[in-house]
């Protein structure tokens, strides 16, 4: 099963960090990486798209509040939650005082 994560963090605990324990955090996402997992850092802006009545409207900004920016996302292949929780532990969000918002992602159905 794939798992879409949604890692939240704040660039300036990031930068509290010592160099060996950012260096250690990423090592994580390498290994991530090398397993074919998908993972990557996203811009702090964002725009939400609606369009109810067949016409596209866009607003700038995020749809859900967090305390927290959203700061990367990872598309990670797992037997179970469990796997994936024990994957994303390491990684920077999850250590440098972030969070990681697991979902479980539906496999398309066949028309």
């Amino acid at each position: 099963m794939k798992y879409l994560c949604l890692a939240y963090g704040d660039e300036k605990d990031w930068k509290k960090l010592t160099r060996e324990q950012q260096e250690e955090y990423l090592a994580q996402d390498e290994v991530l990486l090398q397993r074919g997992d998908f993972v990557a850092a996203v811009q702090p802006s964002a725009t939400m798209v609606r369009a109810w009545d067949g016409t596209p409207s866009t607003v700038r900004g995020t749809f859900a509040a967090s305390e927290l920016p959203l700061a990367g996302f990872s598309i990670i292949e797992a037997a179970d939650l469990e796997e994936v929780v024990r994957l994303v532990a390491g990684t920077p969000c999850a250590r440098a005082r972030g969070v990681i918002e697991i979902r479980p992602l539906l496999e398309p159905t066949p028309s």
